[in-house]
C-alpha cells in the first residue's frame, strides 16, 4: 500500500493512538510513544519510532504513514510575511501564512478548503467549498513549514470557516496544547469566527483559547448585506451567548472590523458598534480592506479609521489599527484564494 492509501498518523489525538496501539497489538503506552515522535520528535517515517519493535513497526506501516507534507510552494513579501500553499480538498490546494513581527511568529492556518459562507470581501468564499480539511491536514500546516520551531502563537483565520469542521479544529487544538502534543498554552491560540452559535458554545465550552468574532458591521441589514450568515446567526445571538463567558483574565475576545469607504466608517457606525458592544469585554481590531477582483468595495482612508478608532476609545471600547501584512503577495486578510489543480 502507498503512503497515499495509507491512513495519516499526524493529527491524531492521545485517544485515537491507543485505538491504533490496540489495532496493531501494541501497548496502550505505545500510543504516548508514537505521540512523542509525531509531535515532539517531529519525526517523517513510521520506521523512525525506534522504541517501537520492529514487528510493532510493520505491522503500523501496513496501514498508517506519519502523513507530513511539505509545502507545495511559497511567496515572500518585502515585509517578511510568507503565504505557503498545501495539498487541499476536492482539486483546491490551501494556504498558510507565516507572520513575523518582532518577538512573535504568527501561523495562520486554514481548516478548509473553500468556504461555504459566502461573504462578499473573501477571495476564498468567492471560490466555494471544496472540503473539510482534517486535523492532520491542519497540524501538518504548523509543522512542516521551515519556522515551525519559532513559532509562537497560531491563529485560524487562513481559509475556510472554523465552527463550520469544528471536531478537526478541536483535535488539533487538543494536539497543540496537550502535554504529549505540542504542549502550547492556549493563550497562544486564537480561532476566528462569523460565529455558528451552537459550534461557538462547544468551543468556548471546551478549549480555553482566544476567539475572535467576524463583525464588520453594526446593523443587521448592513452585516447581512455583507455576510449572508447573518439571517442564520444574527450578530446579536452570537454577542449574547459571548456575554456569558469570561475574557477579563485568561481568555481574550477579539472582534474583527474591516473598514470600507462610505459603508461602514463613519462616526455614526463608531457609535452604533460601541452600543453594541457595551458591557462586552473585547477589544475590536479595525482592518483594511485589501482589493479584490470585480469588487466594488474600497478601503476606508487612513484618516477615517483613525477617527474611527478614537471614537470607539472615546466611547470606551478599546481599538486598535491591525497593521497590514504580506499584501503584495495577496496574504493579507480575505485574499486568500488557494490554487486549483487547472489553474496555470
Amino acid at each position: 500500500m502507498t503512503d497515499d492509501a495509507k491512513i495519516s498518523l499526524t493529527g491524531m489525538t492521545i485517544d485515537r493512538l491507543q485505538e491504533v496501539a490496540a489495532e496493531c497489538g501494541m501497548p496502550r503506552f505505545a500510543a504516548r510513544q508514537m505521540a512523542d515522535w509525531l509531535y515532539v520528535k517531529r519525526i517523517a517515517d513510521v520506521d523512525d519510532m525506534t522504541n517501537l519493535s520492529k514487528k510493532a513497526r510493520e505491522t503500523l506501516s501496513r496501514r498508517y504513514c506519519v502523513g507530513r507534507a511539505a509545502p507545495k510552494a511559497s511567496a515572500r513579501s518585502v515585509d517578511g510575511t510568507v503565504k505557503y500553499l498545501f495539498d487541499g480538498k476536492g482539486g483546491r490546494d490551501v494556504e498558510a501564512v507565516y507572520i513575523p513581527d518582532r518577538d512573535r511568529a504568527t501561523l495562520c492556518v486554514s481548516s478548509q478548503a473553500g468556504c461555504r459562507m459566502g461573504c462578499k470581501f473573501c477571495m476564498t468564499g468567492r471560490q466555494g467549498f471544496h472540503g473539510n480539511l482534517t486535523a492532520g491536514d491542519i497540524i501538518n500546516q504548523v509543522l512542516s513549514i521551515p519556522e515551525s520551531e519559532s513559532l509562537t502563537n497560531i491563529v485560524f483565520m487562513g481559509m475556510g470557516e472554523p465552527m463550520d469542521n469544528l471536531d478537526a479544529v478541536l483535535d488539533a487544538i487538543t494536539v497543540l496544547t496537550s502535554p504529549w502534543g505540542l504542549a502550547w498554552s492556549p493563550k497562544r491560540i486564537t480561532v476566528s469566527t462569523i460565529g455558528k452559535i451552537t459550534e461557538l458554545k462547544r468551543l468556548l465550552d471546551e478549549t480555553k483559547v482566544h476567539v475572535a468574532i467576524s463583525v464588520h458591521a453594526p446593523s443587521a441589514p448592513l452585516r447581512e448585506s455583507l455576510m449572508p450568515v447573518e439571517k442564520a446567526y444574527p450578530l446579536k445571538s452570537v454577542l449574547e451567548l459571548l456575554r456569558h463567558y469570561d475574557f477579563s483574565h485568561q481568555r481574550r475576545l477579539s472582534v474583527e472590523y474591516i473598514m470600507w469607504g462610505g459603508l461602514n466608517d463613519t462616526l455614526r457606525h463608531a457609535q452604533s458598534l460601541a452600543r453594541l458592544l457595551k458591557g462586552l469585554d473585547c477589544r475590536v481590531n479595525l482592518i483594511r480592506f485589501h482589493a479584490i477582483p470585480d469588487s466594488d468595495l474600497h478601503t476606508s482612508d487612513d484618516s477615517t479609521m483613525t477617527a474611527f478608532r478614537d471614537r470607539l476609545n472615546e466611547l470606551g471600547i478599546t481599538a486598535t489599527i491591525r497593521t497590514s501584512r504580506g499584501e503584495d503577495i495577496a496574504a493579507a486578510c480575505g485574499m486568500l484564494a488557494g490554487k486549483s489543480k487547472n489553474d496555470s
